[in-house]
């Protein structure tokens, strides 16, 4: 008995070294309770809180809340609620989300709000890039007009489910690293990006921010998490957050 408790064990320990989590620490909880909205910055006074929510009756691009409550942020009744930044700023770590989208919206998860998993109505889409559900998104000028100058970094696989369905993101997120004098001595990387269930990406280094940031942001070693909420209707439930390490 104490032999296979000792190799039970040995590979415990194993799975921690190649994982790097070790003892992990506690999820920070972001959508839950009453306060919910207080764990963000900036206009958040437009978003919703509700418990369920689903397509509206009227309109297949729309979402409406269906059960009054607490758990789900809504961003607004038309959709266009201002993005939700977290007080709180972040390095290396790991987070949970899980949104919702009716047909042809179109939203976004940024870390440190500047490195973004695209979240879009792309379900049964063949031709995939970063500007597809969990892909990594492209880099952008914003004059004359928005447009992509580069095409991201498309998912592996098409994961995306249909427009009014509860979907899950799970993402390890390692932020750039910065020397004494601030010069970048490494870029931001992906470590692992998994959309409802299927790994989309795996260890994917990110050269510059996504979007037109890569021209009109500074890079730095930590920042929010940031949901996209100005793009189109979206819904988020049990987003949470924590620090994550890598492996030496």
């Amino acid at each position: 008995m104490r032999c296979a408790l000792f190799v039970i064990s040995v590979a415990a320990l194993c799975v921690s070294a190649v994982t790097g989590q070790g003892d992990k620490p506690a999820w920070q909880e972001l959508s839950a309770g009453e306060q919910a909205l207080k764990n963000f910055s900036g206009q958040t006074g437009a978003w919703l809180l509700t418990e369920a929510v689903g397509l509206s009756t009227d309109n297949p691009r729309q979402l409406a809340a269906t059960k009054p409550g607490l758990g789900v942020l809504l961003n607004g009744p038309k959709g266009n609620a201002p993005n939700l930044l977290t007080t709180e700023k972040y390095t290396d770590s790991e987070a949970h989300i899980e949104f919702m989208i009716p047909k042809g919206s179109n939203s976004g998860v940024k870390f440190l709000g500047l490195y973004e998993i695209q979240i879009v109505d792309s379900a049964g889409r063949r031709d995939l890039t970063g500007d597809s559900c969990g892909g990594i998104y492209p880099r952008a000028e914003e004059q004359p007009k928005y447009h992509h100058i580069d095409k991201g970094t498309p998912p592996k696989v098409n994961a995306c489910k249909p427009a009014g369905e509860w979907q899950t993101l799970d993402v390890i997120f390692q932020a750039p690293r910065f020397d004494a004098e601030g010069k970048k001595t490494a870029n931001a990387r992906f470590v692992k990006v998994v959309l409802n269930d299927q790994v989309v990406h795996e260890d994917v280094e990110v050269l510059y921010p996504t979007g037109a940031a890569w021209r009109l942001k500074k890079e730095t070693a930590s920042g929010p998490l940031m949901l996209q909420g100005d793009h189109g209707p979206v819904a988020f439930r049990n987003v949470r957050i924590r620090p994550w390490t890598p492996a030496k």
